[in-house]
């Protein structure tokens, strides 16, 4: 069975090429990750801040159908919303929502940033217009469990800036996920416990949306792929 991991906003493939990648494929599953355009070595690099949600659901499409069978989508934070946009188009055998962005956008994030952690939220604005992330900014966003410096400093290369076009969409109202058109199919929704960017009430209010309970990580940060216990979250989707 294919497995198609989407990633979040300033990231590319690359974030789950260090664990979960490999661990599934070891374990029978024929893992493929996708890089959105603009991100990465993907194509629309020059034109990112033209992108929005809709051209990354289009990539999903795209690579759907080039796979022999339609597979179990995995997204996290943003990947999580493209795919939620995805189901209102296609359907899927199951789909994993990762420190999803609710269906009711990123307002809810923002507001929380605003009054627990404004450096942070001018931080995450400052990348966005293409500066480049200050160390201290990754770890204190991603990170709640130790992470060595050599680590956090190959992360902080590879980040790169967010589409405005993306942010926007998934911030104003006009063209969040409609969840009474979307398909159904068998579903995760799973969370982290210290969270600053998707916090676990926003996890349950994506579960909620969906009639399912959702599952929340102890002693974890919004890269769960990328913490210390990411093997915890791999072994759950595993089962």
């Amino acid at each position: 069975m294919p497995i198609l991991f989407i990633h979040g906003a300033y990231a590319a493939a690359w974030c789950w090429e260090e664990h979960f990648l490999p661990w599934f494929a070891q374990r029978g599953w024929a893992a493929h990750a996708v890089s959105l355009s603009g991100h990465g070595r993907s194509r629309g690099r020059d034109n990112l801040d033209r992108l929005g949600i809709d051209h990354y659901v289009a990539d999903i499409i795209e690579t759907v159908a080039t796979m022999p069978t339609p597979p179990i989508l995995v997204g996290h934070s943003m990947g999580g919303m493209v795919i939620q946009k995805y189901l209102e188009q296609a359907a899927a055998p199951a789909v994993v929502l990762m420190a999803s962005v609710p269906p009711q956008g990123l307002i809810y994030s923002a507001l929380g940033l605003f009054f627990t952690a404004p450096q942070l939220l001018i931080d995450l604005n400052r990348i966005m217009g293409g500066g480049e992330p200050s160390v201290d900014s990754l770890r204190q966003t991603l990170f709640y469990q130790p992470v060595s410096a050599d680590k956090l400093h190959r992360y902080w290369k590879l980040s790169q800036p967010e589409s405005h076009r993306a942010v926007w969409d998934m911030t104003l109202f006009y063209n969040l996920p409609d969840t009474s058109r979307a398909y159904r199919p068998p579903m995760l929704v799973l969370g982290a416990q210290y969270d600053r960017l998707i916090s676990p009430g926003q996890v349950e209010m994506t579960a909620n949306a969906y009639g399912i309970q959702p599952e929340i990580f102890l002693n974890m940060g919004h890269a769960m792929m990328l913490e210390r216990s990411w093997e915890k979250v791999a072994t759950r989707i595993d089962a």
